[in-house]
């Protein structure tokens, strides 16, 4: 028995990262890239207003809805926002800079649980709760799942089946 859990332990290194991507890209992936969708209008660096109702709804309702008045700074943190939603899960789904894509990934769904619950006034069923009964709570519960996997890719890298390991193979001290 010892023998199987020392094997299964030396696994791990490359199990665990090669599921956390496979599950990013499973569940996560198409989440992030319809949500960038909503963001964009008709190039990829104008944004629509639907981008600044979801990132800045309080600033937007100020403005009267009229996204051209609302300061340079958040059309830029907007656009970086619409692109982060992109390029990470991208990055992550080829495995390339992984580590960085996935510590990325996790300043952004911060910043995105922040927003619904301070931006959007997410009221306390979706926020939920932890250590309840309940494991359905769209912000808690479902964001720590999600930031888990992804400090799976922050600790662990890319694993076997990635573009970093690949290239890691051409430059071996890196």
């Amino acid at each position: 028995m010892r023998a199987l859990f020392q094997a299964l332990s030396r696994s791990g290194d490359w199990v665990l990262p090669t599921l956390a991507r496979g599950v990013f890209a499973a569940v996560l992936v198409g989440y992030f890239w319809a949500s960038a969708a909503t963001k964009f209008a008709g190039n990829p660096f104008q944004l629509s207003t639907g981008a600044f109702a979801q990132i800045f709804p309080q600033s937007l309702e100020a403005v009267g809805y009229d996204a051209s008045a609302l300061a340079l700074p958040l059309h830029l943190v907007a656009l970086a926002g619409a692109w982060a939603e992109v390029i990470l899960p991208l990055l992550l789904l080829i495995g390339l800079l992984t580590r960085l894509a996935a510590l990325g990934m996790i300043g952004f769904v911060l910043v995105q649980s922040l927003t619904d619950v301070f931006g959007h006034m997410a009221d306390s069923t979706t926020i939920g709760a932890w250590f309840d009964r309940s494991s359905d709570a769209l912000i808690l519960d479902q964001r720590a799942l999600w930031l888990l996997l992804l400090a799976i890719l922050v600790f662990k890298g890319a694993g076997p089946l990635s573009t970093d390991r690949m290239l890691r193979r051409f430059w071996p001290n890196q």
